[in-house]
């Protein structure tokens, strides 16, 4: 009789099961780690957003800050001008970016003198498990609720 060379059924399933414990550890973990990276990109984005209102309003005095994502972005940028500054990126000008939704608020005044930047999660425990939002003086603030503008009673970041 010849000796035959392999895996038997019992070793096989032995390593599918510990394949699959190993991936019920992981998974979770990897989501945990993809809203952390999109929450801190919304973050960085919101920051983004006050630096480039600032800048505008710097910029372009009469006009005070920008009242969209839009006209602090830009596709012709030779020269920059009120209706497009090309202060930021055209996927941050979109409205979405990491799976979060960017929208500018509040733009009163003439010239504008105050505007909120507010980020929501797409997906709300999915993208992202907490809100971010800014007003006029630079100090973003979250909400473990969705915002569609500052309320004045988020917690600032730190």
């Amino acid at each position: 009789m010849r000796k035959q060379k392999g895996f038997s059924l019992i070793e096989l399933l032995i390593v599918v099961a510990i394949i699959l414990i190993i991936a019920a550890i992981a998974i979770p973990n990897l989501l945990r780690a993809r809203i952390a990276a999109n929450e801190s990109s919304a973050v960085a984005s919101v920051r983004t957003i006050n630096t480039a209102q600032i800048s505008y309003n710097s910029a372009y005095p009469t006009v005070g800050f920008g009242a969209t994502l839009g006209v602090l972005a830009g596709t012709s940028c030779a020269p920059p001008t009120s209706a497009g500054a090309c202060l930021i990126d055209t996927q941050l000008a979109s409205g979405t970016k990491s799976g979060y939704t960017f929208t500018v608020v509040g733009v009163t005044g003439t010239p504008a003198s105050t505007y909120q930047a507010v980020a929501s999660p797409l997906a709300a425990n999915t993208t992202g498990v907490r809100s971010f939002c800014s007003v006029a003086d630079a100090v973003v603030r979250y909400s473990a609720t969705a915002l569609t503008a500052c309320a004045g009673t988020e917690t600032p970041l730190q």
